[in-house]
């Protein structure tokens, strides 16, 4: 490098492009519309699967998924002791979401973009992205199917 010549750094933010924008809109109300539908089924107390858990019924234990609908509508509400109470993932995952959502707002609203972050999401690999997802997803169902046998152990 000569003297006198400045190193080249990358731009921390810069201006979202239209379709950029369109994207996290979508992103935005797609996430706001779960959150509000789970609010909403809080609110009036409707179901959108009224059939009982098949895997429930056969094994007598919660599914990986068991409590998912509930913790998100207790998350929506408010509640976030209550959701962490009936499925740990569905609290981070609701976590997840509204980071998700808040970047989208950013890049929609304020067409504010940073490649630094594209930088970084482009070192992840995603088929490592969704084994930890799976991950969260198990250590949650061993919280409720410990939660479950001990109550059926304690019955």
């Amino acid at each position: 490098m000569e003297s006198g010549q400045q190193p080249i750094s990358p731009k921390l933010f810069s201006r979202a492009s239209a379709n950029q924008r369109l994207i996290a809109a979508a992103v935005f109300l797609v996430i706001a519309a779960g959150f509000t539908l789970g609010w909403l089924m809080g609110r009036f107390h409707f179901s959108l699967y009224p059939y009982p858990c098949g895997f429930k019924q056969r094994y007598n234990l919660p599914c990986p998924t068991c409590g998912m609908t509930t913790a998100v509508i207790a998350f929506s509400h408010g509640h976030i002791n209550d959701a962490f109470y009936a499925q740990p993932a569905a609290v981070f995952f609701c976590c997840l979401a509204i980071v998700i959502a808040f970047f989208a707002f950013l890049i929609a609203g304020l067409g504010v973009y940073s490649p630094l972050v594209e930088r970084q999401f482009a070192l992840f690999k995603l088929r490592y992205v969704f084994v930890v997802l799976l991950l969260i997803l198990a250590a949650g169902w061993a919280v409720t199917l410990a939660r479950a046998i001990a109550q059926n152990s304690g019955n």
